[in-house]
């Protein structure tokens, strides 16, 4: 009988000893899920850092902000080049939807916390690593391809513009695609669209003013412009001819316009771009009809050809060899536009 009982006991206290072995396991793991689940994941993750295989974490960040960095250089390539679009680069590679959420999570809450000198709690708030990683990558492409384009519209005009014609007439044709059934009404806001930017694009002046706000509203324009698939940042800088000047401030380093650009640029995010959003989520199919007429309509502005006086455009004066290089550079900025489109769609 006493044996019984020692077996009992014995039995009960190597029971107990068991449990209080897995019962600490099994709270720090429900404790350790409640903290991920309760937004505590980015205090888990840094003291995860502190453990000895923290390095290879830290390695898989950085290797991530390097394939964002590839990607803004992509990116940067489209923007500075007319009629090939920024975004539409975005969405080949996959990070559009994740851009445009970057962009917005600067709101009224990060101000507030910013005000309120919360400035860790605004930074978890925003996204400015993502955005960060890309924006080196776009501007490194900027300031590589800014002195090759330069030199090809000073030396050789007539090649570089017959290469951005080609590219905006395939951006016509891939935007127009986006408006889901062409109707009457739609028809009306598509020639207004080109009919005004026609009209427009011929009351530019030959020197658009070089003064602080032309410099600010062109910067603020243009950007809005670079987040839309399909619709060239650069492009919009041409039609407000100061796509030269933004170049030529690129090359020479020129702190006080390129300020007043990226002012503009960062006003024109933080205002039109959430009131384009909105158009094109209410209007969507009116606003891209819009936007293809205005395209098209400014194709004015970069025909190769034109009379040196008086800047009007004009036939060829002979067909030569020049006439035939411009034609299959043409068709070169025409199909890779439309080969753009196509890999942006199979992303998609």
């Amino acid at each position: 009988m006493g044996l019984s009982h020692g077996l009992c006991g014995a039995m009960k206290a190597a029971l107990r000893q068991t449990a209080g072995r897995i019962m600490p396991q099994k709270r720090g793991l429900t404790m350790g899920e409640g903290m991920v689940s309760g937004g505590f994941r980015e205090r888990a993750v840094m003291d995860n850092h502190k453990r000895p295989g923290a390095l290879f974490g830290s390695m898989a960040l950085l290797r991530g902000d390097a394939l964002l960095a590839l990607k803004g250089v992509c990116m940067g390539a489209a923007d500075v080049v007319p009629g090939v679009s920024g975004g539409t680069m975005a969405f080949i590679l996959g990070i559009y939807e994740r851009l445009i959420h970057a962009i917005r999570s600067f709101d009224s809450e990060a101000l507030k916390m910013l005000l309120k000198g919360d400035f860790r709690g605004a930074a978890d708030h925003v996204a400015w690593r993502f955005l960060l990683a890309l924006g080196i990558g776009i501007l490194t492409a900027i300031f590589s391809l800014a002195r090759l384009l330069s030199w090809l519209l000073r030396d050789h005009p007539i090649f570089i513009w017959s290469f951005f014609f080609g590219l905006i007439v395939a951006s016509v044709l891939v935007v127009g695609r986006r408006v889901s059934a062409w109707r009457p009404l739609l028809f009306v806001a598509f020639m207004g669209g080109l009919l005004g930017a026609y009209w427009l694009v011929g009351l530019v002046p030959v020197a658009p003013p070089d003064t602080p706000w032309y410099l600010f509203m062109s910067g603020a324009v243009a950007i809005c412009a670079m987040i839309l698939p399909g619709i060239s940042g650069s492009f919009v800088l041409v039609l407000l001819g100061k796509y030269q000047t933004a170049l030529d401030a690129v090359n020479e380093c020129d702190v006080v316009v390129l300020g007043l650009l990226a002012l503009g640029a960062c006003v024109g995010l933080a205002a039109f771009s959430r009131l384009l959003g909105w158009l094109l989520d209410r209007y969507h199919d009116a606003m891209v009809a819009v936007l293809t007429g205005l395209m098209l309509g400014s194709l004015r502005k970069v025909w190769p050809w034109k009379e040196a006086a008086a800047q009007i455009n004009s036939l060829p004066p002979e067909w030569n060899g020049e006439v035939l290089g411009a034609l299959l550079l043409m068709m070169v900025g025409f199909m890779l536009v439309l080969g753009l489109d196509r890999l942006a769609v199979r992303s998609a």
